[in-house]
C-alpha cells in the first residue's frame, strides 16, 4: 500500500536523479540541434563522396535502437564517463532526426531568396545565416521542440549504462526500501510535471509562428 512517509523519504533522491535527467536532456538537445544543422547543410553539397557516406551513417543511426547504441558505445569506449556517453549518443541519435527537420525547413525557403542572395553577391556564410536559416527556423522551431521533449522521455534508457538519472534512482530506492510503487509514481509525476508545460509552450509557439 501507498506510504506518504516513504514517498517523502524518496523524493530528494528522485529530484537528484531529475537533475541528471535534465542535464542529459539539455546538453543532448544542444548537440542534436547543432549537429543536425551540420548534417543538413553537408547533405546539400554536390559531392557524392560526402553525401553518400553521410546518408548511410544517418540511416544506420536511425535504424538501430538508442538502447543498443548506448550499450555498444559504453562497451567499446571503456573508461569514459557514462553520462558523457549518454549525452553523446542521445545527441547523435536525435541529430539524425533534426537534420530532416532542418532539410524540410531549408527546402521550404522560396527559390527566389536564394537567387536574390546570388544576385547581391552575398558570401555563402552570410546567405545561410542572414537569409536562409532565419526563414527556415521560423517553420521548424516547434518540431525541434517536440524532439527535445522526446529525448527527455527517453533519458531512462541511460540507466542501461549506469547513469544515475531519475528512473535509475527510483529503481534503486524501490529496491532498497521495497517501495517500488512510491518510487516510480514519484518519477512518473516529475516527468509529467516537467513535460506538460513544455508541450503547452510548444503548441503556443507553433500557433504564434504560424501567423
Amino acid at each position: 500500500m501507498w506510504s506518504w512517509e516513504t514517498a517523502r523519504e524518496g523524493l530528494p533522491l528522485i529530484l537528484h536523479g531529475f537533475g541528471i535527467t535534465l542535464l542529459a536532456t539539455v546538453f543532448g538537445s544542444l548537440l542534436a540541434v547543432v549537429l543536425g544543422l551540420g548534417i543538413a547543410v553537408l547533405r546539400r553539397t554536390p559531392s557524392r563522396w560526402v553525401t553518400l557516406p553521410l546518408r548511410a551513417a544517418v540511416e544506420f543511426v536511425r535504424s538501430t535502437p538508442v538502447m543498443i547504441q548506448l550499450f555498444a558505445v559504453w562497451v567499446l569506449v571503456p573508461g569514459l564517463d557514462p553520462l558523457v556517453i549518454g549525452i553523446a549518443v542521445l545527441g547523435v541519435h536525435y541529430a539524425t532526426y533534426t537534420s530532416e527537420v532542418y532539410r524540410a525547413g531549408i527546402d521550404a525557403v522560396p527559390k527566389g531568396q536564394w537567387e536574390a542572395a546570388v544576385a547581391l553577391s552575398l558570401p555563402p556564410v552570410r546567405t545561410w545565416f542572414a537569409v536562409v536559416l532565419p526563414q527556415a527556423l521560423r517553420k521548424i522551431v516547434p518540431a525541434l521542440g517536440n524532439y527535445v521533449i522526446s529525448m527527455f522521455k527517453e533519458t531512462p534508457f541511460l540507466s542501461v549504462i549506469t547513469v544515475n538519472e531519475m528512473v535509475h534512482e527510483a529503481n534503486r530506492f524501490g529496491s532498497d526500501h521495497f517501495a517500488y510503487l512510491e518510487a516510480f509514481t514519484l518519477a512518473a509525476l516529475v516527468f509529467l510535471v516537467a513535460s506538460c508545460p513544455t508541450s503547452i509552450l510548444m503548441r503556443k509557439l507553433e500557433k504564434r509562428l504560424a501567423h
